[in-house]
């Protein structure tokens, strides 16, 4: 192994992922009652208890990640003669990235021979989690660390994340949503549909009549969007949403099937701000959608 690869829970990879391909993972807490929370093992995690919960009014939280914690993840690579490579959450919705980078100019006074390289995915969930398995590939080829650092970085512009939510107030009321202003929320069943933009910050971009239509909306721009389907495994992340993920499945199949599609539950610190009926897929496409500034698919609305 010529690099260490490592990111951390937001990337929701599934566990037999991480343990088959040595990606060890940076702990993200959440907080319930005041007591702290991580998830590090997605087989064990009560998905739908989860936000269950959130719906009769648990309230959940979550805090910016102290610089320590990577530390003490980067150190151990470090220490074993190894470059390190960190897929992180987009610096556009939380201050991990920065944390990290903290961490890392420390570090690299103390192993001025090694390597330390920061991926900011400007995504979360399987946005983030592809990019790690795709940096795990890479290495795999014989890329070193600044090569994979460099591919990753171009990549990044082309994963596409579009996804819908049952209620914004959780994107709101954690400040997530940029342009929350200029959405109309839950009058007249109006559904956003969100995506990425090119800071990684959560915009909506469409407001769609109806999940069911919502959905569709999701699949359509899956449709316009996806270069080579045939060669992807393209993601899905949902909140409690199991009927709507299998509806969605469905439509991805039907125009530009892919390879195969990973089907995962939102982990609890990003699924705590998407909230409960969160539907979101994840695909490597076109660069230009993050940047696109007019409202798509005006006439679904």
């Amino acid at each position: 192994m010529s690099f260490a690869i490592i990111t951390d829970t937001s990337a929701n990879l599934p566990t037999p992922l991480l343990k088959k391909y040595g990606i060890p993972v940076v702990p993200f807490s959440y907080f319930i009652d005041g007591q702290a929370f991580s998830c590090l093992d997605t087989e064990a995690f009560d998905s739908h208890g989860f936000y269950e919960a959130i719906r009769q009014g648990t309230r959940v939280s979550t805090s910016q990640i102290n610089p320590g914690l990577f530390l003490e993840a980067f150190r151990g690579p470090l220490e074993k003669g190894l470059d390190v490579l960190f897929v992180s959450m987009s610096s556009g919705i939380s201050g991990s990235c920065g944390s990290a980078r903290i961490a890392a100019e420390q570090l690299s006074g103390e192993f001025p021979e090694r390597k330390i390289r920061i991926v900011d995915t400007i995504g979360a969930s399987l946005g983030e989690g592809f990019l790690a398995l795709r940096a795990v590939e890479l290495r795999d080829e014989g890329k070193d660390a600044e090569e994979t650092f460099a591919i990753l970085e171009e990549l990044k512009q082309r994963m596409c994340q579009v996804f819908t939510v049952d209620d914004l107030m959780h994107l709101r009321s954690t400040g997530r949503l940029s342009n929350a202003a200029a959405v109309i929320g839950t009058v007249l069943n109006i559904k956003p549909l969100l995506k990425g933009n090119e800071h990684g910050q959560i915009v909506s971009f469409a407001k769609i009549r109806g999940r069911r239509r919502s959905i569709e909306a999701i699949a359509q721009n899956y449709d316009r969007l996806v270069e080579n389907a045939a060669d992807q495994v393209i993601g899905i992340a949902h909140a409690d949403c199991p009927e709507d993920m299998e509806y969605l499945c469905s439509l991805l199949r039907k125009n530009n099937p892919p390879k195969d599609i990973m089907v995962v539950d939102y982990e609890p610190v990003t699924g705590s701000h998407v909230g409960p009926g969160a539907l979101a897929l994840f695909f490597f496409g076109s660069a230009q959608f993050r940047a696109e500034k007019e409202k798509l698919l005006n006439k679904l609305k």
